[in-house]
């Protein structure tokens, strides 16, 4: 199986920058997409951005374009996400996740435990 370790969470201000990171281990854990997602209390989890391991295919949700970033290393074998810009609306609970290229969690079998971003106003 595939396991997620994920890593970079914290409280920032509005404004602030953070890096989230996802190291990947296990068999065949290259072969799978990349996904990243977040779930805010009381509501659903939404696909925040997604990458293949090569970085041939990306994908950033409209309302991080511009903000966000997603790439991946494979020397490190961690995927990461650059959040700038952040807004209080982007608090939520992050998570990493191996799957297909999909946008829907369902496609997603492997989940990391995730890491809290807050964001104050």
């Amino acid at each position: 199986q595939v396991q997620l370790v994920e890593s970079g969470g914290g409280l920032v201000q509005d404004g602030d920058s953070l890096r989230l990171s996802c190291a990947a281990s296990g068999r065949n854990f290259s072969d799978y997409v990349m996904g990243w997602f977040r779930q805010a209390p009381g509501k659903e989890r939404e696909m925040v951005a997604r990458t293949t391991w090569s970085g041939d295919r990306t994908y950033l949700a409209g309302y991080v374009k511009g903000r966000f970033a997603v790439s991946s290393d494979n020397v490190k074998n961690t995927v990461y996400l650059q959040m700038n810009s952040l807004k209080p609306e982007d608090t939520a609970h992050y998570y990493c996740a191996a799957g297909i290229w999909s946008g829907r969690p369902s496609s997603y079998s492997y989940w990391g435990q995730g890491t809290q971003v807050t964001v104050s106003s």
